[in-house]
């Protein structure tokens, strides 16, 4: 809760929130940035191919695997504000490595993996502190909201972010694009600091014998949980299938589409409008129609988007390509499976957020985020790797295709499932968790 006052009765009447939102709107600003700026280093600087992307945006997600059930235990146990600035510190010196090595002659694939890694650890304790924070500031009644106007913002990021990625790295190149983010870290370190919120210390003094129990004790939560148990599945095929599609979604667009960065900046800030007008709805759907039905279709649609990006590949006019634009048509194909991405994952995430942390206690909110987030990424592991070598065998358009039409049947099982009937406000007094 807020420091100052009874509990706020808005959003607006939070001064801690509104904190929160400019910090986080920063860094996701300069995060877009990256994701572009990072896959076309390693593709056109570093003259890669799809399995080097694959390799590189899994070593990001290594520390969810090593580390993501201690990170949960540690973000219980301690202040979740000083973590926060700590890692927004820690992402900043990570990225500024980058352009230092590039300038050095001495950035290979192999360090940008460990430059990811060390940037992937800051995210994994940095974003399981975020959303264990958020029911910190935001009574439970607002957690609907609160993720709404959080997506809102990182939507219009995700809009901007790309577009003046292409740019940059059209003019300046890919790693002085990369700046740009570990500067809004600095930004949101500072802001961060300044959030004024009660928190208790925690139980740091813990015995370390005591971490065994209370990792199984998040991993129960989640897994023995009758609504959590099938959303947190059906989460992990979610980015096991995002993470193949994302190997190739670059290499697709530069080398097959014959985008350019700036073009390709421009199709996925497309992505950008589609989920601020999602997160813009979200609220609304999940009142009418339930959480769960929302996420379901949400995922539904998602895949049909992969499908749509790889059907751009037909409309590629035959021939010398100029390699500035992907022959018009493919290039509003390819932008309209980005918007109806966009769309569907603006819908999602805000009642996903918002169901998961008001169905979990505080004492556990560190452990079930890190723990699910860990399960994720470690799918990232494993799945962006391979995805890349599908793209480098059977053709990037396929893969896309693969990913997308696994995701579709994926979402059809789950609406079978204890997920389907999801709403926010649901009763939860009964889920085990011992």
């Amino acid at each position: 809760m807020t420091s100052h006052g009874p509990a706020p009765a808005t959003l607006r009447d939070s001064r801690g929130f509104a904190r929160l939102w400019t910090a986080s709107t920063t860094s996701a600003f300069g995060s877009y940035v990256t994701v572009l700026a990072i896959q076309v280093l390693v593709v056109d600087v570093l003259a890669g191919d799809a399995v080097d992307v694959g390799l590189v945006n899994a070593a990001r997600w290594v520390p969810y695997l090593l580390f993501g059930l201690l990170a949960g235990v540690l973000v219980d146990r301690v202040r979740r504000r000083p973590l926060l600035v700590a890692t927004d510190l820690l992402s900043a010196v990570a990225l500024s490595a980058i352009p230092v090595l590039t300038a050095a002659g001495s950035l290979t694939v192999g360090w940008l993996g460990v430059l990811m890694a060390v940037f992937g650890l800051c995210t994994l304790v940095g974003d399981a502190a975020f959303q264990s924070f958020v029911p910190r500031l935001v009574p439970a009644r607002l957690l609907g909201p609160a993720h709404a106007r959080l997506d809102q913002s990182d939507a219009v990021a995700q809009a901007s972010g790309p577009a003046v990625a292409g740019g940059l790295v059209q003019l300046l190149g890919a790693p002085v694009a990369v700046v740009v983010d570990a500067v809004s870290y600095l930004a949101s370190a500072v802001l961060m600091a300044t959030v004024r919120v009660d928190e208790p210390r925690g139980a740091a003094e813990r015995r370390v014998r005591d971490i065994g129990p209370e990792i199984g004790e998040g991993l129960r939560w989640i897994y023995r949980h009758p609504t959590l148990r099938p959303l947190a599945l059906s989460t992990h095929a979610w980015f096991a299938c995002s993470a193949v599609a994302g190997a190739v979604m670059t290499a697709f667009a530069l080398r097959t589409l014959h985008l350019s960065p700036a073009t390709l900046g421009l199709a996925l800030a497309v992505a950008g409008v589609g989920a601020l007008v999602g997160s813009s709805v979200a609220v609304r759907l999940g009142d009418r129609w339930g959480a769960g039905h929302v996420i379901i279709a949400a995922r539904l649609g998602t895949g049909t988007a992969w499908v749509v990006m790889a059907a751009a590949a037909l409309l590629v006019p035959g021939g010398p390509v100029d390699g500035t634009w992907g022959g018009g048509r493919a290039w509003a194909v390819f932008a309209l499976g980005q918007l109806l991405l966009g769309l569907c994952m603006g819908a999602e995430n805000a009642n996903e957020m918002a169901y998961w942390q008001t169905a979990t206690p505080d004492r556990l909110q560190g452990r079930t985020n890190a723990t699910r987030r860990s399960a994720n990424r470690a799918v990232i592991v494993v799945a962006a790797p391979l995805g890349g070598l599908l793209g480098d065998a059977a053709g990037y358009g396929s893969a896309l295709v693969v990913a997308g039409s696994t995701l579709v049947v994926v979402a059809a099982v789950s609406a079978a499932t204890g997920m389907r009937p999801a709403r926010l406000g649901d009763d939860h007094t009964r889920a085990p968790v011992s």
